[in-house]
């Protein structure tokens, strides 16, 4: 039922994208020209009179009529395609493939008994309400530069991330897209880069009611927050989706920055095991609430720490018991770092995270976990760049024996790239200790045996 959902769905867009693309190119069919640059909305200069090609037919032959010229129908925004006219209907034809009589399938008409005497073209007054956002904002938006690419929709918030050039048009754009996009009250703007402790944006609000806790659905799983105070990418929604897939129930997941819950709430009510943290308090918060909105309080633990700290107590923890008192191979084990800008820096809380002698009794066959560490790359082979940076930061090379992958998750800017790289732990990398841990490992040493004698004196 799904697969045939999203094929609906496809269909819809395939269809919506195919007549947009047709009326833009028909220039009678667009905004009037003097929109072009208009900052401060104003809807009523959108008004214009066109010559449309239209059938007129007998009431009694419209659904007869109707399937000879499906693709010949003009489809706008709230038009009505056929309507009363006196005692017959009204069809209205698309003028770009309808230049005249012979344009349509006469043949076919002419035994429906619709002839060319049926056939007129009349004025049709179109305005503001015939345009969908993406028709309105092209015909204002400065040719010369880029336009409006993208948005992201967060139950009733729309979030933009504007360039500088498109700053002046924000408050139309706003309106406009506050206007058209269904359900929608709230438009902001990103208002600056992700640099504070918690990785929330700083929203500037450009247009409608500045209400922030939203509701939305990730993949048929209800989610509920303050967007304002937490992050939340709706782009992720497929990357979500792809590792939970991975999971099977009596798996377990440790999540180490889990946000609201993306990874870890549908994970849990799959029935694995869940360790989920996050530093804010506020995403801490609404985890907890999501946790119980789902119910599936009985199989998450969520601990509000930094991301170190959870690493080298709680995931150190509950591993270790684990690995000596279970056997590994009946499920999977994984961890997701998924804090892209930062992640790769807490790699290093793996290496020595055990001493020898606490993993010296296990099995041969123990299974170790996966992490999933998710990281941006800027430049050219990003792929490679990636990879660098991950075993820079573990202080170890991933050969085949403990590389899983390395995933493409999306483009983030111009040579700017996110991914998920995925490999193995090893009782090597867990009772190993980087070399600069040793040698700050040492110093430490020292610095305490100067001070002891400096005591003792």
């Amino acid at each position: 039922m799904l697969m045939v959902s999203r094929l609906k769905d496809l269909t819809i867009i395939t269809n919506r994208l195919r007549h947009y693309f047709r009326n833009m190119d028909a220039k009678e069919l667009q905004p009037p020209s003097s929109v072009r640059g208009m900052q401060e909305l104003q809807r009523e200069q959108f008004r214009k009179s066109v010559q449309v090609p239209r059938l007129q037919v007998p009431e009694s032959q419209v659904q007869r009529v109707m399937p000879l010229v499906k693709k010949f129908l003009l489809k706008m925004e709230h038009l009505h395609l056929v309507k009363a006219v006196d005692k017959s209907r009204e069809i209205l034809l698309h003028p770009t493939p309808v230049k005249n009589w012979e344009s349509l399938p006469t043949e076919e008409l002419q035994r429906q008994e619709v002839t060319v005497e049926n056939f007129s073209f009349a004025e049709l007054e179109l305005s503001y309400e015939n345009w969908s956002a993406n028709e309105i904002l092209k015909s204002v938006l400065p040719t010369e530069e880029e336009g409006l690419t993208s948005y992201s929709r967060i139950g009733h918030i729309a979030h933009l991330n504007l360039r500088d050039h498109l700053l002046p048009y924000k408050q139309l754009i706003g309106q406009v897209l506050r206007d058209k996009l269904p359900n929608c009250r709230t438009v902001v703007n990103k208002a600056s880069t992700i640099d504070n402790t918690y990785r929330n944006f700083q929203l500037e609000l450009i247009c409608g009611d500045a209400e922030y806790q939203v509701e939305t659905k990730e993949n048929g799983v209800p989610f509920e927050f303050d967007f304002s105070k937490v992050y939340w990418n709706p782009r992720l929604s497929t990357e979500h989706e792809r590792i939970v897939k991975m999971l099977k129930s009596d798996d377990v997941l440790y999540d180490v920055f889990a946000g609201v819950g993306p990874f870890s709430v549908p994970a849990a009510k799959k029935r694995c095991h869940v360790l989920a943290n996050d530093l804010n308090p506020e995403s801490f918060r609404w985890l907890q609430h999501n946790a119980k909105r789902n119910k599936c309080l009985p199989n998450i633990q969520m601990f509000n720490k930094d991301g170190r700290q959870f690493i080298v107590e709680e995931l150190r923890e509950d591993l270790l018991k684990r690995l000596r008192t279970t056997d590994t191979t009946t499920y999977a084990i994984h961890i997701t770092m998924n804090l892209p800008a930062m992640a790769v820096e807490f790699l290093d809380a793996f290496r020595g995270l055990y001493r020898a002698e606490d993993l010296a009794q296990l099995p041969e066959n123990v299974c170790y976990p996966t992490v999933h560490v998710y990281s941006f790359a800027k430049g050219e082979n990003t792929k490679e760049l990636v990879r660098q940076l991950v075993e820079s930061n573990l202080g170890a090379s991933l050969d085949d024996s403990l590389l899983q992958g390395i995933n493409f998750v999306r483009n983030v800017a111009p040579n700017k790239d996110m991914y998920r790289v995925s490999f193995k732990l090893s009782l090597k990398l867990l009772t190993t200790l980087k070399e600069v841990e040793i040698t700050r490992k040492r110093y430490a040493e020292e610095e305490l045996e100067v001070a002891t004698k400096v005591k003792c004196v």
